[in-house]
């Protein structure tokens, strides 16, 4: 991580020193820790299962359709995979319809980098429906690019969700800054040969020390980004 106080990483994020910027969406742009852990709550309880932590976290790296496939072999489960990944998608997308708004400072952060020429990339797990259900978001017109984890072979312990984004950007892999929550988002953005910046979110499951000494810069929060 680049050494200095909090206040002077944050101030490397500004004036932009990448040539674009590639960014995760649940706990990095938006608390939605608790939404997804009332789904995994749901999906296990209709099945007589007892909620687990461990399977949680993840399904949030896996995505829809990898994770559903987990959960089928784990759980020996005789729904198909399909099944369940539309499930995730009804339950998840009543939730985030009204409840999920971006955290303070991040939109203005992205309109900031716009602005400035710097083209921006959505990668995530989540799924297209789910995402164009917030009334509160416009994913689409925040972003030049979104690639949801459906659209790539492998999940985030894998850098093909980073890569794709870069592509669609005609953007080189070490131009890209990515912004993530979790741990093997950000070692595939290196292992990608992108930069990588942390997020503190409100997840207790976040493992933000290891997250700190793995990223380049690590911050708490969007706000003042921008100046």
């Amino acid at each position: 991580m680049t050494p200095g106080s909090s206040a002077e990483r944050r101030a490397s994020l500004w004036p932009p020193s990448f040539s674009a910027a590639i960014l995760d969406f649940d706990g990095t742009l938006a608390e939605t820790w608790h939404l997804w852990r009332r789904v995994d709550e749901i999906f296990f309880s209709s099945r007589g299962l007892e909620f687990d932590e461990d399977a949680s976290a993840m399904l949030a790296t896996l995505g829809f359709a990898a994770g559903a496939q987990w959960c089928v072999e784990r759980y020996r489960l005789r729904d198909e995979v399909s099944d369940i990944v539309d499930e995730w998608n009804r339950l998840g997308a009543a939730l985030y319809e009204t409840s999920v708004e971006l955290r303070p400072g991040a939109e203005a952060y992205l309109r900031a980098l716009r602005e400035a020429g710097v083209p921006l990339a959505l990668a995530t797990t989540n799924d297209p429906h789910v995402l164009g259900a917030m009334r509160h978001v416009d994913v689409y017109g925040l972003f030049d690019v979104v690639v949801c984890g459906r659209e790539v072979a492998r999940g985030k312990d894998h850098p093909d969700i980073y890569l794709e984004a870069a592509r669609r950007l005609g953007v080189a892999p070490e131009g890209c800054c990515v912004f993530e929550d979790i741990l093997p988002g950000v070692m595939s953005a290196h292992r990608a040969g992108m930069r990588a910046v942390a997020l503190r979110c409100e997840d207790p499951r976040q493992p933000w020390g290891e997250l700190r000494r793995e990223a380049d810069l690590a911050i708490e929060d969007w706000e003042g980004l921008a100046g």
